[in-house]
């Protein structure tokens, strides 16, 4: 008879390649009056901050709330 596969994780041993420690992306900070781009609003400025969780942007014909991570949302 045949023994069924088990559903363990490999052990990776200290000085192997795939041990490739997860760093946390960081996050871009932003301050009143930062000029900034977003890949769908564009060009605007920022006019509210909530501590590392949301900006109020301010692209022209309109305002945003962009929440953290800000993934589409650039300095200049």
């Amino acid at each position: 008879m045949m023994k069924r596969p088990r559903a363990t994780t490999r052990r990776q041993l200290p000085g192997s390649p795939f041990n490739v420690p997860s760093v946390a992306p960081t996050i871009e900070t932003f301050a009143l009056d930062d000029r900034v781009t977003h890949d769908k609003y564009g060009l605007g400025r920022v006019i509210g901050v909530e501590d590392e969780v949301a900006v109020l942007v301010d692209f022209g014909q309109r305002t945003e709330r962009i929440t953290s991570p800000y993934h589409k949302l650039y300095k200049l």
